[in-house]
């Protein structure tokens, strides 16, 4: 038996994990949960499961004393103390945003394998996580869609043997659009994906291939791939979720409908492919064809962004994070306009000083100066 502590439980990511957990029973237990705001769902997960401890940031006592047999965390160093001061086998990291860096790096040095879903965590900090995980001898198992793709392509093969990772990319929101198209295109049409159905944040993040540029960092992080070995191409039925190129000439590819479930199941199921009443899976008397198209660096110039930032490293990674956290949450906000948000994010760049080797807390640092001088672009615009 597994147990889970799930970080995030009340997002996307969240409720499939959970959805998962319950249709494994046998395998896996859900001990803990973190939920930040939202009770009624952290109520239906006290109701539903035998929870040891849970998360969330208001203080609720009238919840605590009708579950005297589950311990409360609140407040903002309440998600630390649960992921150190708590018993688990595997953290799982749902949450959205920079505050996933900080649990992360606490599990893994407490010994905990992780299964990951929060970009951030890589991106800001992926040199400082990947030598924890080494020096702690954890596992770490990737929940996006395109690692656990490239996870499964690399089993049982030489890392020596690869000649390039290849990342696929929808082309969001408004992929049919020509750049000059973008100027007036509204909240509204960019919540609209045409593939996936996930919260407001990355789906603003895959409009503008943020998120791409995020994963190819995750990517060279994971699984040690230089930035000139990984590549970005756009498939529109987001039916290839990535691939492995060899270096004797053959692919690799992993195939699925385009479904989330998938990809946490075998983070937490590792290396079992079990299927349950939530597998889905592809009609092929029904597909006809796959497209694929070049990826256009100047279309999605923060793809092209986030692989010079990787290749920066340092504190660079937890700047771009910051400001790109900080203008999407201004767009969502119908603040500035949606081209706007590469502009901040570039202009937050060439202002940001520049630490090689960070040590955490400066990372952190650097992530809220960056959110703070966002701010101060759009006061002052």
């Amino acid at each position: 038996m597994k147990k889970i502590l799930l970080l995030g439980a009340s997002g996307s990511i969240g409720t499939q994990t959970v959805d998962i957990i319950r249709s494994h029973p046998e395998e896996l237990q859900l001990v803990g949960a973190s939920v930040g705001k939202n009770r009624e769902y952290l109520e239906s997960l006290l109701q539903t499961f035998s929870l040891e401890y849970v998360y969330c940031i208001d203080t609720d006592l009238e919840l605590e004393s009708r579950y005297p047999n589950t311990r409360f965390y609140f407040g903002s160093d309440g998600l630390n103390r649960i992921v150190k001061e708590e018993s688990y086998d595997l953290l799982v990291n749902a949450l959205v945003g920079f505050a996933g860096f900080k649990p992360t790096l606490l599990a893994i040095n407490e010994g905990k394998n992780i299964a990951l879903a929060n970009k951030e965590t890589l991106v800001a900090g992926g040199d400082i996580i990947m030598k924890a995980v080494k020096e702690k001898g954890v596992d770490l198992y990737p929940i996006d869609s395109e690692h656990s793709a490239i996870f499964q392509c690399l089993q049982g093969h030489e890392k020596k043997d690869v000649r390039r990772l290849i990342i696929t990319g929808s082309g969001g929101s408004f992929r049919d659009l020509k750049r000059e198209e973008l100027a007036d295109v509204t909240l509204k049409d960019a919540l609209k994906h045409p593939v996936w159905s996930m919260g407001a944040k990355i789906t603003i993040d895959s409009a503008t291939m943020m998120n791409k540029g995020f994963e190819v960092m995750e990517a060279h992080h994971l699984f040690d791939i230089d930035y000139d070995h990984i590549d970005v191409i756009l498939h529109k039925q987001s039916i290839v979720h990535s691939m492995v190129e060899y270096e004797d000439g053959s692919t690799i590819a992993q195939l699925g409908a385009p479904d989330m479930h998938l990809a946490i199941k075998y983070a937490l199921l590792y290396p079992r492919h079990k299927a349950d009443e939530k597998t889905s899976r592809l009609d092929w008397d029904m597909l006809t064809s796959l497209d694929f198209k070049k990826m256009d660096y100047k279309r999605y110039p923060l793809v092209k962004l986030a692989k010079d930032v990787g290749k920066y490293g340092g504190n660079f990674g937890a700047i771009l994070i910051g400001a790109n956290d900080e203008a999407v949450s201004l767009f969502l906000h119908e603040r500035i306009k949606f081209c706007e948000i590469e502009s901040y994010i570039f202009r937050t760049l060439e202002a940001a000083r520049f630490v090689k080797d960070p040590e955490p807390e400066e990372i952190i640092r650097a992530n809220q100066w960056a959110i703070e001088y966002v701010d101060s672009l759009w006061a002052n615009s």
